[in-house]
């Protein structure tokens, strides 16, 4: 998984791609955008000074999505009792 984390307001994105963020966020409801936006802005932070690296959030969000963390097993379980 590719993790890209927003840089400045202002990034080079072509119409393409700016029409697809945008499309992405009005997916999203209030609340989630709000999260999304504090947790982009935490990361941000974090790699800025110098607590993680991008390569590092890669690889934690690629174990992460393989299933391979048993904390994120456990919440998954809360939202669906059935797996």
């Amino acid at each position: 998984m590719d993790i890209k984390l927003i840089t400045s307001p202002a990034a080079s994105l072509n119409t393409w791609d700016q029409i697809a963020v945008m499309s992405k966020l009005g997916d999203l409801s209030d609340t989630q955008y709000r999260t999304l936006l504090a947790l982009s802005a935490m990361l941000e932070l974090l790699v800025d000074k110098g607590i993680l690296t991008r390569e590092e959030l890669e690889q934690k969000s690629a174990q992460l999505e393989a299933g391979d963390s048993e904390p994120l097993k456990a919440i998954s379980a809360l939202f669906d009792p059935m797996e």
